[in-house]
């Protein structure tokens, strides 16, 4: 009979490099294109291999491919199906239109509105779909973060449009779109998450037992989130407009530049997230963790009632899933 343990990765999560291969192979941009009947069928098998009911013929390669598709597409807290455009595997198609877009039109006004609103709708779904899904939001919550995170977009993209109109140097308007995206994952992602702050997040043992809550873990999870996506975007955005700015008065660029302006910046960005939505990913391990006595910094009562229930056997560290 086939054996395979689903609780032990494949590569060691406690290392930057096995964490890399990990999200390279879960976020990989083919998953999002698997039907929901495929999905569902991983699904079924999944839950199959754990009730040690495995369906003759199944080989390894067979559990290993459905794991792959069931991480990239269910939530890990509610085992729901997410919405395609949401998950991590979206990344590359999705981001790298809008990133190529928001540098490419970056002078015009209306540009800059539609693609940072285009961008925070984007980023409010993926922030939404990959919450720690223990905490509720109701739908004014959803509503303010949506709202609030497209707002710091424009006003940052536009006001510092503006500062910059009569700069001597042009490069530095093109870097006028990483600065509203860095500032509005600043507001967007802790705000879509910001019942994490008032409730905490659930809390585990290492043997996955529930232990408490904590609004420490949720503010050093959030954190996390907000540098992985700032570092996610930052080569394509930071680096893509000086290639571009170098080569834009070449030859072949003054040619054909109409024509392969866009697509180019499009496909680059698309090559720089493929590198780095697993590289970003992996900087902070899922399952984050802070030690007991962390508990005491902003939820010293939970402290309190987990030595009251623990006693000498207090679990040292406590795990939560710090999203994505």
């Amino acid at each position: 009979m086939v054996e395979v343990d689903l609780d032990t990765p494949i590569w060691d999560q406690n290392t930057f490099s096995g964490r890399r291969k990990y999200y390279a192979w879960m976020t990989d941009p083919r998953n999002s294109l698997v039907s929901s009947g495929t999905l569902f069928q991983a699904r079924d098998l999944i839950h199959a291999v754990r009730q040690n009911n495995i369906p003759s013929g199944t080989t390894v390669k067979d559990i290993r491919r459905a794991q792959q598709l069931y991480l990239s597409a269910f939530h890990p807290d509610t085992g729901e199906l997410q919405n395609v455009i949401g998950r991590m595997s979206f990344q590359v198609p999705g981001g790298m239109v809008l990133i190529g877009a928001m540098i490419t039109w970056y002078r015009g006004t209306s540009s800059v509105i539609f693609w940072q609103w285009a961008n925070q709708s984007f980023n409010a779904l993926v922030n939404y779909t990959n919450r720690n899904a223990a905490s509720e939001l109701t739908t004014s919550q959803i509503v303010t973060a949506y709202v609030s995170a497209t707002t710091s977009a424009l006003v940052t993209a536009l006001g510092l449009k503006s500062l910059l109109a009569n700069t001597r140097s042009p490069i530095l308007q093109r870097f006028v779109p990483f600065a509203a995206v860095a500032a509005s994952n600043a507001v967007n992602v802790p705000l879509m998450r910001q019942s994490e702050f008032a409730h905490g997040v659930t809390m585990f043992d290492e043997k996955n037992n529930k232990v408490t809550e904590s609004r420490y873990a949720a503010v050093k999870g959030i954190s996390q989130v907000v540098l992985s996506r700032i570092l996610i975007a930052a080569p394509s955005m930071i680096l893509l407009p000086v290639f571009m700015e170098r080569i834009e008065k070449k030859a072949f660029m003054i040619k054909y530049g109409k024509y392969i302006y866009a697509p180019l910046q499009i496909g680059l960005a698309g090559l720089s997230l493929l590198v780095m939505v697993p590289i970003g990913c992996a900087i902070f391990n899922q399952r984050s963790s802070i030690s007991i006595e962390e508990l005491k910094i902003m939820d010293h009562h939970k402290y309190d009632e987990v030595v009251e229930k623990y006693g000498k056997n207090l679990p040292k560290t406590l795990y939560f899933n710090k999203g994505l």
